[in-house]
């Protein structure tokens, strides 16, 4: 199971939200290619980047923060946040990352998703943000009535490369991830899945691979506050 430290950009600081409240940001530095970099020494294997103006603005608005990520890693990175259509996507991926997330896109125009994945082979994910099950959208701010599971199967012949599954209500909340809807997602779809929100500590990683499912997790704010030492948690994943 790979480990994806996660980059959350808001107004060019690294930021954690508490269950993707934009106005209850917590600011944990103001270089985020430093950031990166750290990570990167750290010894992992990819970095997670959102642009949280952008997911709301609906189109880029960190692009400077994450060219200067860019610029710093050899590693790859995965960005989500404001890319809803092919022109950006591809500019992004032009740019040297190496996976476009869609998120609310996936919702509203599928066929976008089908028609990127099949563009750009292995560099397409989607991103599943839910509360109870359902999916939401526009930065979190908007609930659906599409559920999980059923979005995700609607991708299962598209070539997507991954679904990054977020369970809202506990992300940035410190209180472990939803392990069993996650493993549920994973086994219900061929699409690796990587678990997302409330990765709090050591033993929440151990939990995620245990299930033998998950291909990934994404660790934001326990990184930051110290609760996970990224170089322990990579040597202890492998072991």
């Amino acid at each position: 199971m790979i480990l994806y430290p996660a980059i959350d950009l808001k107004d060019g600081n690294c930021v954690r939200l508490l269950r993707g409240e934009m106005s209850a940001a917590t600011v944990f530095g103001d270089d985020p290619a430093a950031q990166a970099a750290k990570f990167e020494a750290a010894g992992c294997e990819w970095i997670h980047l959102v642009d949280l103006n952008g997911a709301f603005a609906g189109q880029p608005v960190n692009g400077a923060a994450v060219e200067a990520i860019l610029a710093k890693l050899k590693v790859p990175a995965q960005l989500g946040g404001g890319i809803r259509d092919m022109a950006t996507i591809g500019m992004w991926l032009e740019k040297g990352l190496s996976r476009v997330i869609l998120g609310t896109v996936a919702v509203e125009n599928p066929d976008l998703v089908r028609e990127a994945a099949k563009a750009f082979p292995g560099q397409v994910a989607v991103g599943i943000d839910a509360r109870k099950g359902r999916v939401a959208t526009k930065g979190w701010a908007e609930e659906t009535d599409v559920m999980v599971t059923d979005l995700a199967k609607s991708f299962e012949d598209a070539g997507v490369a991954a679904i990054i599954y977020t369970d809202i209500d506990r992300d940035g909340a410190m209180q472990g991830p939803n392990i069993e809807a996650t493993e549920a997602l994973a086994r219900a779809v061929s699409i690796p899945v990587i678990a997302s929100g409330g990765v709090s500590r050591m033993e929440d990683l151990i939990a995620l691979r245990d299930t033998g499912v998950i291909a990934g997790a994404i660790s934001g704010r326990a990184l930051y506050d110290g609760a996970i030492d990224l170089g322990d948690a990579l040597a202890k994943l492998k072991a």
